[in-house]
């Protein structure tokens, strides 16, 4: 017995690496230190920089992971990756500066985990920032063959006096509202529910205009990163961000919120993407479920003082993201800090 009849083949494992090297090496920016291979990536931080702070944050792409694989679609999962993560770090103000991803399977499938490093790298082309390094780990027993799980982590960097916490959001800001590009890397739990209950194929399509539904619930999750540069390169003054994920907005929305205020949220200012109104009429799921689960069509939100509301808009058209204005903060009493009124939850 030897470790390749185990299930471990280290050989694959190390040619595998040289077939990511590409991939890797080309998110590669002025400030790398080394290559691929080493024990730990070595990155400079930016200069001119007074106080740096580095914000940091780790996710997965849940279980979003199952249809994909069902459906050999790696390369959008490995933007998922990215963006969840960088999503997250962004809304403090900091500039994504490098990403760490995790690999867990059962078998080293080449193919499939090369597709999944090149949508990384997508991800981290798209993010500005180095793919810096990772872990590919074979695990079998513990693992189904064939599948695979996925961590990724990012560390963004930021002056301390340009961080953004929210602490200076006041009543009569506006909240604008960016599209996402469907359901995202959240709620796939209850997704998968939804279509073990209604089977579908390659082949299904839904809705009036007769989408493909695996390529719309598959669609990579957004990145917001290129558009908060360009918003902050303009001086516009971002008062808050908000990343809408797992929890929808009454779960993301209140957290950039400092205390004493609320939102007010209009939700006919925007048309519910129609995905989700498939998910709910099919799953016969409660309207409180949906708000508390998927974004329905918010990926992220800016609050902003009411002046600067048409210069964010354009930027945000220039930049290729539909905007609009969602609804506006308010002085809120002491039982409502922090909530969204408005919204049928």
């Amino acid at each position: 017995m030897d470790y390749k009849t185990a299930g471990v083949d280290v050989k694959a494992g190390r040619a595998f690496v040289d077939q990511i090297k590409s991939s890797v090496e080309a998110t590669h920016l002025p400030g790398v230190i080394g290559g691929l291979g080493g024990f730990g990536g070595v990155i400079r931080l930016p200069e001119g920089l007074v106080r740096p702070l580095l914000v940091a944050g780790t996710d997965g792409v849940g279980t979003k992971l199952e249809l994909a694989q069902e459906y050999q679609s790696h390369f959008g999962v490995g933007i998922d990756l990215v963006a969840m993560c960088v999503n997250d770090v962004i809304t403090s103000a900091a500039k994504p500066l490098f990403f760490l991803d995790y690999i867990a399977t059962g078998a080293l499938s080449p193919e499939a985990m090369s597709k999944v490093v090149e949508g990384i790298a997508e991800g981290c082309k798209q993010s500005g920032c180095v793919l810096l390094g990772g872990e590919t780990a074979e695990m079998p027993g513990f693992y189904p063959q064939g599948r695979y799980d996925l961590a990724g982590f990012c560390v963004a960097v930021v002056e301390e006096a340009d961080l953004i916490d929210g602490s200076k959001i006041q009543s009569g800001d506006q909240i604008i509202a960016v599209a996402s590009s469907g359901v995202h890397s959240n709620g796939f739990s209850l997704v998968r529910k939804v279509l073990a209950k209604h089977p579908i194929n390659e082949q299904s399509f839904f809705g009036l205009e007769r989408l493909p539904l695996i390529e719309t619930l598959l669609r990579p999750t957004t990145i917001y990163a290129q558009l908060v540069k360009n918003l902050l390169l303009n001086k516009m003054p971002l008062r808050g961000m908000a990343h809408i994920t797992g929890g929808g907005l009454p779960e993301n929305l209140p957290r950039c919120l400092p205390e004493g205020l609320q939102a007010l949220v209009d939700i006919t200012t925007w048309d519910r993407p129609e995905i989700f109104n498939w998910i709910q009429e099919v799953g016969d799921i409660p309207e409180t479920d949906l708000w508390n689960t998927f974004n329905l069509g918010v990926g992220f939100c800016f609050v902003v003082p009411a002046y600067a509301v048409n210069s964010v808009l354009e930027i945000c058209l220039n930049n290729g993201f539909e905007s609009w204005i969602m609804g506006r903060i308010e002085e809120a009493s002491n039982s409502r800090s922090k909530e969204i009124l408005g919204l049928p939850i």
